[in-house]
This record gives structure tokens, sequence and C-alpha cells, in this order.
């Protein structure tokens, strides 16, 4: 029987939610946002999550940031140890500080400014035995070995090589951390990042590419409920059979900046017991 961890995640409105560049195959600026479609999905993914016994933390949105409802960007949390994201693309600069700033007025003790490029939890999955990397499109390797020192976990770099995946939770994500349990992408990975995750994760669930291409790995699990994209199908009965309850959400106007579930949810890991 699957037990769902309570869990406390970050999240920040889409007060200012457009598309006005493209750091990303998904954006296109000719295509217009609905504001009030991308709150409505926003705000019901925040319920779902109260719903379900878990705490949402919300960080303030900033004018003239609009990627900053993807909240996962912002900082990598692990053990209580906060370290902050350097952003790859001059558009999300500023959206680094922010969040630091959140951490420093909300009881976490000295939040790391790192010094290579890492876009944390949009490149950094995290179980209890290893901190996976992605590598390839935005965070630098140096990052890696920077993670590693500041949280203490062994760390294990993904080369990411499909640019429609350019994050690695577009092309992964984490479903029992306790476990050490994912489902991924084959096809977003080099071949060599594919035999490493083949050796480490050899019962993963494999998603396919219809349902990687629907954002469908852009999920969020608490060990039992998983949070992922309505149009990701495929995956749903997979996820039943191996215990796991999926929750079908429709966050449609997020794809549009090729983000989803977990994109907008930062986990808050407390302090090892």
């Amino acid at each position: 029987m699957r037990t769902a961890t309570p869990r406390r995640y970050l999240m920040c409105p889409p007060a200012h939610f457009r598309v006005t560049y493209s750091i990303n195959p998904w954006m296109d600026p000719t295509k217009p946002v609905d504001p009030a479609l991308a709150l409505f999905q926003w705000e019901d993914l925040r319920d779902r999550y109260r719903a379900l016994g878990h705490t949402v933390e919300l960080l303030d949105p900033v004018p003239d940031l609009p990627d900053m409802v993807f909240a996962a960007n912002g900082a990598t949390v692990v053990d209580g140890k906060v370290l902050g994201a350097r952003f790859a693309n001059p558009e999300r600069e500023a959206e680094a500080p922010a969040h630091l700033a959140w951490f420093r007025s909300n009881g976490f003790p000295d939040p790391r400014e790192p010094v290579h490029i890492n876009e944390a939890e949009g490149d950094f999955a995290v179980t209890s035995t290893w901190i996976l990397a992605g590598q390839g499109f935005r965070s630098s390797p140096l990052s890696h070995s920077e993670a590693q020192e500041f949280f203490g976990r062994p760390v294990i770099g993904l080369e990411l090589t499909d640019p429609r995946y350019y994050h690695l939770d577009t092309a992964l994500a984490v479903l029992d951390d306790a476990r050490d349990e994912i489902m991924y992408y084959p096809g977003a990975f080099s071949p060599g990042s594919r035999a490493v995750l083949a050796r480490l994760f050899p019962d993963a669930l494999l998603a396919t590419d219809r349902d990687a291409a629907a954002l469908g790995l852009n999920a969020v699990s608490d060990g039992r409920n998983v949070l992922l994209p309505r149009t990701a199908g495929g995956l749903l009965g997979p996820l039943r059979e191996r215990g796991f309850e999926p929750v079908p959400v429709d966050m449609s106007e997020l794809h549009k900046a090729g983000g989803s579930v977990k994109c907008c949810t930062q986990e808050l890991r407390p302090p090892a017991p």
C-alpha cells in the first residue's frame, strides 16, 4: 500500500505570466496567453495540494518577471538547506534574489547563492539516495559538484539532448523519493545517460514520446498521489498498476511557456530527523 507523505511546497501566483520572449522551443510570443485561465489552472493545482493535506507557501510575484510562476527554478531545498539558483538566461536572472529573499525571511538559515549556473529543481531531482542533475541546455556541469559539496549527497549527472526537454523536470519525475522510484522518457537523454538510468533504476516507469511531449513527466508525487498534466493519459494506467493514484490536472496555459505541474512547484524538504 502506497502512503502519501505530507509535503511543504512553495508556489508563485501567475499574476504577471505572459509569453513575451522565447528561451525554449515551447515558447511562442505570437500565441496569446489567457491570464485569467492561467490563474484558474494554477489555483486549481494549489487547492489540490491543500486538499491532499500538503502545505503551500506563497512567493509574491514580481512585475516584469513573467516566468516567476515556475517556482521550481528558484532554489533547491534538501534537508532544510537552501541552494539558490543562477539562471542561464538574462530574462530570468532577477528571479534568483527574489527567492533567496523569501528564504531569508521565512526561517531558512544561510541560503547559499551559487557560483555556477543551476536552475534549481528544473535540473535537480532528489531521491533518498541521489540528486539527479540535468545538463546540456541550462545548468552547468560545474553546478553538480557544487550541489554535492553543499548538500553532502551524491550527484548523478545526466545529459539532456532534445531541446524540447530543456530541463530535467520535463523528462524525469521522482515518484517515491524514499524508495528511489522514478519515471522518465529515455529519448530525452544521451546514450550514456540512458545507460546510467537503466543501471540505477531498472524498474523505472518509461514514458512514451506522446506522454513526454504532453509534459507528462513534469509531475509531482507525494509517494502515493501523482499530480500530472491530464493530456498525458498514457501514464495513468501504468501509474495505477504500480500502486500510485494519478491526479490529472489541466495546465494548458502554463504549457505555452514549457512548464506544467512540477515547474510551478518547489519542494521545501525539511531537515533530516
